[in-house]
């Protein structure tokens, strides 16, 4: 009995100390704009989008309110150059998402 439940406990702290911790947010979110969105836009700080009707995420806030976006993500953009497929997001992956493209946008020139 002693030893199945030594057993058991190995087994559970091996499992605990194997998980790693979840990716921050702004990984997160460069993560899904990577497997998403990449292939037309520039999704990094710096470089030109594959498509030129694809604008670069960094640019995004010369034209909308990053925030704002969230709700089109979760219900599903549909708009912007006529080549883009229509997204729907979970909410986690929203979050994560906006909070990507909120560390991209240049500091604002107030």
């Amino acid at each position: 009995m002693r030893s199945a439940l030594a057993l058991v406990a190995v087994t559970f702290l091996a499992a605990c100390a194997s998980l790693e911790p979840p990716p921050a947010p702004t990984e997160r979110g460069r993560a899904i704009a990577q497997q998403n969105c990449s292939s037309c836009h520039a999704i990094g700080a710096t470089g030109e989008s594959t498509a030129p009707e694809a604008p670069p995420f960094r640019t995004l806030s010369a034209n909308y309110r990053v925030e704002t976006l969230e709700e089109a993500l979760a219900e599903g953009i549909s708009v912007g150059h006529p080549a883009m497929p229509q997204f729907e997001f979970a909410p986690d992956d929203v979050d994560a998402l906006i909070a990507y493209l909120q560390s991209i946008q240049p500091p604002s020139q107030d």
